[in-house]
């Protein structure tokens, strides 16, 4: 059997999970039965083992199947694609930077003013994965790559759409007022002169840590899925569970 439409429908199951089970009836209904921690949980459970089931089966099958965009054979795309993803890994980096007094910190959403890289992109690690994951999905000499990478960037601008709808009707009119000073593409707030940089707020370590990570990664390239995508998992599922524990430690009353 070819490997292609099992690597479609893992994404497709994972995309769904993700994006179903945070819908307000669905995570009503969970949390009503489980309490908000437990859900959260859950949550997690699934998508790390979704997560780690399209990148193990990607992995034994990323050089399979159909050709992909293949953008890399021209010279220009191929070095404005990879700079892309460069920028989108080192944006990513910089969600955690002032992540734990954000509105975005699961168990403590602190609804106040744009601060930092926000005023840049109000969902730097939404935003980063768009722009790192388009790329390399355009970047794809195999359609398998196409299509995961493709899944988490659609993944991505969803989440970012959903997470907005959710806060403005938890947060009220201090989350409105964010909204409206910001954007979800970066730059385009400032563009619009509803933002402006504050360059003493940047968080230049963290952008910096980010860089030096994503040239890293481009070194050791050909061997990131090496071992069943073994560092992937673990630095995608560990990164996200420490940033919970580490949340739902802050959130807790004194």
């Amino acid at each position: 059997m070819q490997s292609t439409p099992i690597v479609a429908l893992l994404c497709v199951l994972f995309v769904i999970t993700h994006i179903g089970l945070a819908s307000d009836g669905v995570r009503a209904w969970m949390v009503g039965r489980l309490g908000e921690k437990r859900w959260v949980v859950f949550y997690g459970i699934v998508a790390s083992v979704l997560f780690s089931l399209v990148v193990v089966y990607y992995a034994g099958h990323q050089f399979d199947g159909p050709p992909g965009p293949n953008l890399g054979t021209v010279p220009a795309m191929r070095w404005a694609l990879i700079a892309v993803s460069v920028a989108g890994i080192t944006l990513s980096g910089s969600t955690f930077a002032g992540y734990l007094d954000s509105p975005y910190a699961v168990f403590a959403h602190n609804y106040r003013e744009s601060y930092g890289i926000e005023r840049i992109t109000r969902h730097p690690l939404f935003a980063g994965i768009v722009m790192f994951a388009t790329a390399h999905a355009l970047l794809s000499p195999h359609l398998n790559g196409a299509i995961v990478f493709s899944s988490l960037a659609v993944l991505a601008a969803a989440g970012a759409r959903h997470q907005d709808a959710k806060l403005l009707r938890r947060g009220g009119e201090p989350y409105r007022r964010f909204l409206e000073t910001t954007s979800v593409v970066p730059f385009a707030a400032i563009i619009a002169g509803r933002q402006h940089i504050v360059w003493r707020e940047l968080p230049i370590t963290v952008l910096t840590a980010g860089l030096v990570l994503a040239v890293a990664m481009r070194a050791v390239h050909d061997s990131i899925f090496a071992h069943g995508g073994l560092f992937v998992i673990a630095a995608v599922v560990g990164g996200g569970a420490i940033t919970m524990l580490v949340s739902s430690l802050r959130g807790r009353p004194s």
